[in-house]
């Protein structure tokens, strides 16, 4: 009985403290939301059914501002979790507004592009109230958030052992030793802690030392140095006696970041590739949803690491692609993404990095003609906040360990009585480390991420009719004049979108209670350079609204009254005046 009581005022003090605050308690900081509905902590990470929940709040939370959905299945069954974020009341119908699609953790070890991707969801709606931006922002566009694109691999990231680096995919079906059976082993836990750290013997001959400097370290001997270990490689055993260890877990895997349907190749030329394009059913269901809205502007993939902003092409072959008038847009937007984002840099993926086949970078942007970034997120310079750390420390990462995270991330040696190798020592970074935010950093860089997108989202087409005029032509003819501008930097089609005719033509339509003549696109209006529309005079189509300009189009009207003018774009979404 005394033990129950006191099992109940644990949980009575522990739902208590978890309770928001009285708003009298609370002093807002500027930029964040001060006392927010969804009490969620950023300094931590959470494995799928943990995103679930918090969609779920948010969705609950705020039912004008989040609807919460699934787009479809992973292949283990798992949903694929949307929140779709717009003020539901204002704007009109959501799908007909710009849209900013944003997803991360399609490799399963890039696990906090999750945490990034709903920092966003969050940061919006518990902003909306008291940020006049969020308000205007969300009358105007959509977001289309996914937290994670692999479930699978992330659950198994969290939950089995891994290291940094594994598993890249979620677990397909692959028997990569050749004995008859498929993913039938994850890594080898040696000491049962849930990581995979590296294995050292100790070994007269070898050609690695303790770091005298730090002794968790170990460095390379020179050339006429003899060395006290050597490295045996990641902690594991070698499970079918070939002499490697841990290949039956991860030594190849497919990547889902090779599998879109743009510049695809089989794996013996770009390693990773499944079956065909979009064989990952992840990712065609991203491609179905997005086929659904046409109204996706701009997007955004988060990975991880190094501190890039990243944009296509991924390969030299798709240089063509990009052509002047989308680098222009890309350029300008990557560049302000470096003032706010420390440490990040702005980079063409075949040119600074490596050449990829079938990225969803490509897809996006070649096969669908959306704006698109994909942003490696950490990067060390965020240890110490300077480039110059290695002047610094000798080893930044080992340092930061040691003097803010307080050696936290690393797993001391110990000895292990290992069954082939005997005598070793296991130990090292711990799989929550060197690629991931430690905890302090994980909601400050969100947020700076975040920023981003929403800049990149604040950069899709804003349109305005902003002029309708009259000029009496005599015999009951009028001249009816509309100018149509444009407010934000992207064009109401891409010129990759333009080019391949991906998506229709905007289109301008005059209602009136006089008859339409004639139609016509103004090339010149100060010399009165038209071009006319031979059908439907009604509606004008006009290929594209470009960024940060203006169309203007004409008609010839039989009789009068006022003027109601119409512009529908599928990515620029819809503009009304009447006069």
């Amino acid at each position: 009985m005394k033990r129950n009581i006191l099992i109940a005022f644990a949980a009575l003090a522990f739902t208590t403290a978890a309770v928001a605050q009285s708003p009298s308690q609370l002093f807002k900081a500027a930029g964040s939301p001060v006392n927010p509905k969804v009490a969620v902590v950023w300094n931590r990470y959470y494995d799928h059914a943990g995103l679930g929940e918090i969609c779920k709040k948010i969705a609950a939370a705020y039912p004008d501002l989040a609807k919460f959905e699934t787009i479809g299945k992973s292949y283990e069954g798992r949903d694929l979790w949307l929140l779709t974020i717009t003020d539901f009341k204002k704007g009109g119908d959501p799908n007909r507004k710009p849209g900013m699609y944003i997803d991360g953790n399609i490799h399963s070890n890039e696990i906090q592009g999750a945490e990034f991707a709903l920092y966003t969801a969050w940061y919006l709606t518990e902003s909306f109230a008291d940020t006049k931006f969020i308000q205007e922002l969300l009358e105007d566009k959509v977001f289309y958030v996914v937290p994670t694109i692999n479930p699978d691999g992330r659950d198994s990231y969290i939950h089995k052992p891994n290291n940094a680096s594994s598993p890249r995919s979620g677990l397909k079906p692959v028997d990569n030793d050749g004995d008859g059976l498929v993913n039938e082993d994850t890594y080898d836990d040696l000491d049962g802690d849930g990581n995979i750290t590296l294995m050292r013997r100790k070994n007269p001959n070898g050609r690695y030392k303790i770091d005298p400097k730090d002794p968790r370290n170990m460095i390379q001997v020179g050339p006429d140095e003899k060395g006290d270990y050597e490295l045996l490689g990641i902690e594991g055993i070698d499970n079918d006696g070939d002499g490697r260890v841990n290949e039956d877990g991860y030594t190849f895997e497919y990547d889902p970041n090779r599998d879109w349907g743009w510049g695809w190749q089989p794996n013996y030329i770009q390693n990773g590739a499944y079956k065909y394009p979009f064989s990952f059913p992840e990712n065609r269901a991203v491609m179905e949803f997005v086929f659904k809205h046409p109204n996706i502007a701009a997007a955004q993939s988060f990975h991880n690491a190094g501190g890039m902003i990243l944009r296509g092409p991924g390969g030299i072959e798709d240089v063509g692609t990009y052509n002047a008038q989308d680098v222009a847009v890309y350029d300008a937007i990557g560049k302000k993404g470096e003032e706010f984002l420390p440490g990040y840099k702005y980079l063409v993926v075949y040119k600074d990095l490596y050449s990829a086949y079938g990225g969803e970078l490509d897809w996006f942007y070649a096969g669908r003609g959306i704006y698109t970034y994909s942003n490696e997120l950490w990067t060390p310079y965020l240890m110490f906040m300077k480039d110059g750390s290695r002047d610094q420390f000798d080893n930044p990462t080992y340092s930061f360990d040691r003097y803010l995270l307080f050696q936290d991330a690393f797993v001391p040696w110990k000895e292990y009585n290992h069954p082939q190798y005997g005598k070793i020592e296991i130990g090292g970074f711990k799989k929550n480390f060197t690629r991931a935010h430690p905890g302090f950093l994980l909601e400050s860089d969100a947020h700076r991420n975040m920023a981003f997108s929403v800049y990149h989202c604040y950069s899709t087409p804003k349109l305005e009719v902003q002029e309708i005029s009259e000029k009496d032509l005599g015999d009951g003819l009028k001249e009816v004049t509309a100018v149509i501008a444009n407010q934000r930097l992207m064009p109401t089609h891409s010129s990759q979108d333009t080019k391949n005719k991906i998506e229709r033509p905007d289109y301008i339509t005059l209602s009136t209670g006089g008859k339409v003549l004639a139609g016509m696109r103004v090339e010149n209006r100060d010399l009165n350079l038209t071009t006319e529309q031979q059908t439907n005079p009604q509606t004008i189509e006009v290929p594209n609204i470009p960024g940060l300009g203006a169309v203007t189009v004409k008609w010839i009207v039989q009789g009068g009254g006022k003027y109601t003018v119409s512009v529908d774009s599928k990515k620029g979404g819809v503009a009304t005046l009447t006069k």
